[in-house]
């Protein structure tokens, strides 16, 4: 056995018991998650009731108001922390993410779109299928801005018109709306929240994000490669433009197919990677995974956390995830001031 290969094995070693944490935790949350609620029910009833052998009212309580719940949190939260993790690989910059590109402004313009005429009620699949389409347009706007030399600068500026127009579009049609319960409905779903999400919101949107995970692994090697710089991505046989097209694909589906069910929820795509690093490395292989795992984590427990505040009615979850999201990203620029 080489020097090499005996000290990887050592670093793997070390990185198990990360895995271990993170999912040790996101079990015991999730778990904890099923007990929270206006409503008591003890740990031994929830997992009764999820055998499916609890009272009719527990069971009700259980698997259709807080499972779903737990489920989309954790798919969203792992959603949008892995594509943070693949955009700030791709990009090599650590301030790349979704919501700071425009693309979650974009995927809930078009959300709102479905919403505004009425569409989502009557065609379940349009509402993620405009979300989608309109984060896939944001992103090939975003990344057609960059041509090849792609700065923290032009990235943030770049992001910021397509983010804002996305929002002026968004607020036009809450000015336009003759309807002042619309309006209400669209505006407080707009700040991010999984309140009163059913199975049926679970089914529409996990097997997109799924596609979506599947599509964000695939290119996990092509991200390494990429770290070295283009000119040696390229010189080991990898595409730039097939790479770029897979990265805004996956993109748009897992994004759009997040806020279709959540609303916009920021910055946990741009905070988990960032807090992983120092743990399991820097190399975009390595990170994706525990990003995910992490994402999931963070955001069930700030799902939680809403439940828990004694406020008249729930705090959204993107108010809570703006409030720990918009420090970090303050930190991150000062990092960065040297680039300006």
């Amino acid at each position: 056995m080489s020097i090499a290969q005996s000290a990887s094995e050592r670093r793997n070693i070390k990185r198990l018991p990360v895995w271990a944490v993170l999912i040790s935790f996101l079990v015991i949350v999730g778990l904890g998650a099923l007990l929270v609620g206006p409503v008591s029910i003890s740990p031994g009833e929830v997992l009764l009731a999820l055998a499916g052998q609890a009272t009719e009212v527990h069971r009700a309580i259980v698997l259709e108001i807080r499972l779903p719940r737990l489920l989309l949190a954790m798919g969203v939260g792992a959603t949008l922390a892995m594509a943070g993790a693949v955009l700030q690989g791709y990009l090599r910059n650590p301030l790349a993410d979704s919501s700071v590109l425009g693309s979650s402004n974009a995927a809930a313009f078009g959300a709102v779109i479905a919403l505004y005429f009425g569409y989502a009620n009557r065609y379940p699949l349009i509402l993620p299928g405009l979300a989608i389409g309109m984060s896939l347009l944001a992103l090939s706007c975003v990344f057609g801005m960059m041509r090849r030399r792609v700065t923290a600068v032009a990235l943030i500026l770049a992001g910021l018109a397509v983010g804002s127009l996305a929002g002026a579009c968004i607020s036009l049609a809450l000015n336009l709306s003759s309807n002042p319960f619309a309006m209400s409905e669209i505006a407080f779903w707009l700040l991010g929240s999984l309140e009163d999400r059913s199975m049926m919101h679970v089914g529409l949107s996990l097997p997109l994000m799924m596609i979506a995970w599947a599509i964000f692994y695939s290119q996990r090697n092509a991200l390494d490669a990429l770290a070295l710089g283009e000119e040696a991505a390229e010189s080991m046989g990898i595409h730039m433009r097939r790479l770029q097209a897979w990265i805004v694909l996956g993109v748009s589906i897992g994004v759009g197919a997040a806020v279709a069910v959540s609303g916009a929820i920021g910055f946990v795509g741009l905070v988990v990677p960032h807090l992983l690093r120092p743990v399991v490395g820097h190399r975009p292989s390595r990170l994706l995974l525990p990003s995910a795992i992490a994402g999931a984590l963070l955001l069930t427990l700030s799902d939680s956390f809403v439940r828990l505040l004694p406020t008249p009615s729930e705090l959204r979850l993107g108010v809570v995830t703006a409030f720990f999201g918009i420090p970090f990203f303050i930190y991150l620029l000062m990092r960065q001031r040297r680039m300006f």
